[in-house]
């Protein structure tokens, strides 16, 4: 095809056309459509590698840097993804594979690492007690494997604890099925046992008459 091009621009120039700017246009058009083939040919590389390596298969949920949803097609330019909120997310095959992808329905089970508050007024006995309490009702859960319950810090109102148990399954209803019956009933056990969860607070001391008077007020 080039060689033909070559002997009709040679056959103007023996005629006497300035083919100078014609030249120049065909060689700009070339860069464009080598471009344009290269991006081409860059997404159906990226395509053959979903479909031979499967980072991820049609139904799977998939988070892409700050975008999520469920994988519904995969072509041969383009992937598109249905959100949470419903809209239809379309990624270039090439940029995808580029991009950090998470793919959760891969996870074998999910880590659950949550924390909370009880006040300074809590007596040791309880602090103690309040480990005892959390692992007997994480355990005490189906499909549930429990990890760790620490006396995390002291807080600037709260004395923190931070809990950390597994779910066995990458299901999102699932663990929040899970973590908020382990709410309800940490709730439940603490009231039984009179301790309080922590809420923001700031003591101010004030000295009045020589004697030293104690304020707490909600921030």
């Amino acid at each position: 095809m080039y060689k033909r091009q070559i002997v009709f621009l040679l056959i103007l120039d023996n005629l006497g056309v300035n083919i100078t700017g014609l030249v120049a246009g065909l060689g700009i058009g070339g860069i464009a459509v080598a471009l344009a083939v290269q991006n081409i040919l860059g997404d159906l590389l990226a395509s053959l590698s979903i479909v031979l390596d499967k980072p991820f298969v049609i139904g799977d949920f998939i988070v892409v840097d700050a975008l999520s949803g469920t994988v519904e097609h995969i072509g041969l330019k383009t992937t598109r993804i249905r959100s949470l909120n419903g809209e239809e997310l379309i990624f270039s095959n090439n940029d995808l594979l580029k991009s950090r992808i998470h793919n959760y329905k891969r996870m074998q089970e999910r880590r659950i690492v949550f924390g909370f508050g009880v006040v300074y007024q809590t007596p040791e006995e309880k602090l103690t007690l309040i480990n005892d309490i959390v692992k007997e009702v994480i355990e005490g859960r189906e499909g549930v494997r429990f990890e760790r319950v620490h006396f995390k810090e002291y807080g600037d109102s709260a004395l923190k604890y931070e809990v950390v148990y597994h779910v066995k399954g990458p299901d999102y209803k699932i663990y929040m099925d899970v973590q908020q019956t382990v709410n309800l009933e940490i709730f439940r056990r603490f009231r039984k046992e009179g301790i309080e969860f922590a809420y923001p607070t700031r003591t101010v001391h004030l000295q009045s008459e020589g004697r030293e008077q104690e304020l707490n007020r909600i921030v």
